[in-house]
């Protein structure tokens, strides 16, 4: 899968992704995310799900202190370094291309004494599967995940893996495409699926999903 602009960007929102650094102030700490579009494309840029993802942590919507999370596709790290921030044992992850880049910030902005708490993980979804064990993450949170269609089906069999049945997965995304709603419709058959939050000046959403239980789907 390449690493590819979305079609959107060929205009007028691009300039910000330039910008060879991105600054954040959340959990009392400034972030300072390093930008690379020339190399890593959509990869190495801060998308507005991957902010308003980290506001809606901030704001104490779940508990993160002592939760063991996963972030998805996560590109420049900053959703998981807010989670690390904010008390939770973090595996941050993308495809091997962009663990290099992605490792750069996370250690760049983690005091030394969080950095014991989070790891930087290949993850490829739908492969290399076997290097998690099932269910094993309190918390899993994907930004802007949702956006090639190729992709889904792998995404779902790689959430249904890495969640377990007290599992909370957290979506953060805008809804571009017929395809972004296809995607939502294909997650409703296998997880419980709400809308938890919306953010109008982004046009983000925020879903969250749960496993079905067993009783559900008889």
């Amino acid at each position: 899968m390449a690493l590819v602009p979305y079609e959107e960007s060929a205009g007028i929102g691009l300039q910000k992704f330039h910008k060879p650094l991105a600054t954040f102030s959340f959990a009392n700490h400034t972030i300072h995310i390093r930008q690379d579009w020339r190399q890593l494309g959509v990869a190495a840029v801060v998308w507005d799900a991957a902010i308003v993802l980290s506001e809606y942590l901030e704001l104490g919507a779940v508990e993160l202190r002592g939760c063991s999370a996963v972030e998805l596709g996560a590109g420049t790290g900053l959703v998981g370094i807010v989670a690390a921030l904010l008390g939770a044992h973090v595996t941050i992850t993308d495809r091997q291309v962009a663990l290099e880049f992605l490792k750069s910030n996370v250690e760049a902005n983690l005091p030394p004494h969080i950095q014991p708490r989070v790891v930087v993980k290949e993850l490829t979804w739908g492969q290399n599967l076997e290097s998690f064990s099932p269910g094993e993450f309190d918390l899993i949170l994907g930004a802007d995940v949702i956006y090639l269609e190729d992709t889904f089906t792998d995404l779902l069999q790689t959430l249904g893996h890495l969640c377990g049945n007290h599992s909370v997965i957290l979506l953060a995304c805008r809804i571009r495409y017929e395809r972004d709603n296809n995607f939502l419709m294909m997650l409703e058959r296998q997880f419980t699926v709400s809308k938890v939050h919306y953010d109008p000046e982004k046009d983000v959403h925020i879903y969250k999903a749960q496993k079905r239980s067993q009783r559900e789907e008889l």
